[in-house]
């Protein structure tokens, strides 16, 4: 076999099994008393506090997050305070996909024990993750003790930053060098110059290093997206390809596999994940969410065999949860992306040491990790009404002269909803986008207004 075969090879006996497994329910785990009544009782919740915070990003990151995401800097901060006197910790981002807890979640678990309930991925990535915490410290054990085997001493971690310009996408990658990490992943855009963005990155860094693209599927289709295929994987750098087309286009995603050596991952669930492995469209997942549910797809990737990076994102206190996900789950081989990277601080006492691409597993009682009470302190704010979406101007221009305008409108990730529907030009080499500040003009306005209606065309 040649090597993409190789790493491709997958036993036909073993589908059977895998298939039986499918998406399903999530599991919630088994849920017994712990030792004696008294014992018990010690788990029960007696109280949860939640504080908001809103935490300032790094200088690149801040040019390419204040253009879509300005919304990411609001986390909500859980502690949990069991009969024990333990107090567990976790967080949520408030604005992202998946997680957020409220008023309900908190008043279900009062007085209850915590164990009974830390499973329950209905609560929320916060409140979740500090019942298990908390459970954890009560029992003297490292949390991934409650979640399974330990099979990794150490786990991979990845450097993430969204799409940004080529200078601050080379200097990242270069820091997360610098940082001991030794993965980077960002989005293929076609508002950027793809091309010229890996060709400057690979540049500042060591073939070890390795880039991951997620296209969100913006090459479209395998037709269309080949070239761009082929390109990029002349870079030894360039590791794995996410989600290049749309997930459930089988056909499409199966040939862009059998033509590049570069690995691709697709979000676990589209297509179902018996179909991925049978049809061939992948060689891994991203795995997220809640604890029953990545542990539920964990073990069907470990049945096929196949690796996966999980997408717990967040602060550092999000990364430190991460690990001990990473400790259990034996196909958790790609480099997580956890995100905490883009602010100016962890929100922890000490950072997640990352060397030579690995973090180690935290073998002390629960997290591992503790808050920076004084950062608490200092980046609180009052929780927003509703998401905050200040005006943005985006301008993405070519070297023909062409200018084209997109405005925030109420949706996330609004720059990329056009694109999907083939709205926005493709791939061009020497294409640049920059946030246009409002400097007050009647002409920024104007475009303003424009843009918000839909993309926004100019000639040269």
């Amino acid at each position: 076999m040649n090597t993409i075969d190789t790493r491709r090879h997958f036993l036909g006996a073993g589908l059977a099994g895998i298939a039986g497994l499918g998406l399903g329910t999530a599991c919630t785990g088994p849920v017994t008393r712990i030792g004696t009544a008294t014992a018990a009782r010690n788990l029960d919740v007696e109280k949860v506090e939640t504080v908001t915070v809103k935490i300032p990003y790094r200088p690149a990151p801040n040019r390419a997050m204040s253009r879509e995401l300005p919304h990411w800097r609001y986390a909500e901060i859980f502690r949990v305070f069991l009969r024990s006197g333990k107090v567990g910790i976790g967080e949520t981002l408030l604005y992202y996909t998946w997680g957020v807890s409220n008023a309900g979640h908190i008043k279900r678990v009062l007085g209850r024990n915590a164990a009974d309930h830390m499973w329950n991925d209905d609560l929320g990535a916060g409140l979740q993750a500090a019942l298990f915490d908390a459970v954890a410290q009560t029992l003297e054990v490292p949390l991934y003790r409650l979640l399974g085997r330990k099979v990794h001493d150490k786990t991979p971690l990845s450097w993430w930053n969204i799409d940004m310009s080529v200078e601050d996408m080379a200097a990242e990658c270069k820091e997360a060098l610098d940082k001991g990490y030794l993965s980077y992943k960002t989005k293929g855009r076609p508002w950027f110059d793809i091309w010229k963005q890996v060709d400057t990155a690979a540049g500042v860094v060591p073939e070890a290093f390795k880039i991951d693209m997620d296209f969100n599927d913006t090459l479209l289709t395998a037709e269309r997206g080949m070239k761009i295929i082929k390109d990029l994987e002349k870079y030894p750098q360039v590791d794995i390809y996410e989600t290049p087309i749309p997930q459930g286009d089988i056909e499409g995603n199966r040939k862009i596999r059998e033509a590049t050596r570069v690995h691709i991952a697709m979000h676990y669930g589209n297509p179902a994940p018996q179909v991925a492995v049978r049809e061939g469209v992948c060689d891994g997942f991203v795995i997220g969410g809640g604890a029953s549910r990545v542990m539920h797809q964990g073990g069907f990737a470990t049945e096929a065999g196949l690796p996966f990076w999980l997408q717990l994102v967040g602060t550092g206190v999000t990364a430190a949860y991460s690990l001990h996900f990473g400790a259990v789950l034996e196909q958790a081989r790609w480099p997580a992306v956890n995100c905490h990277q883009l602010y100016t601080h962890s929100m922890l006492s000490k950072e997640v040491e990352v060397k030579d691409g690995f973090a180690g597993i935290p073998e002390g009682p629960g997290l591992g990790y503790e808050l920076d009470e004084d950062a608490i302190e200092k980046f609180r704010v009052e929780k927003p009404a509703r998401r905050p979406d200040p005006p943005r101007l985006i301008e993405t221009s070519w070297p023909d002269g062409r200018r084209m305008y997109i405005a925030n409108n109420g949706q996330v990730n609004f720059m990329l909803r056009p694109g999907q529907k083939g709205k926005l030009p493709y791939y061009e080499p020497g294409v640049d986008t920059r946030l246009v500040e409002d400097d007050g003009s009647k002409e920024w306005m104007r475009l303003y207004s424009e843009a918000r209606k839909g993309p926004y065309l100019t000639k040269a």
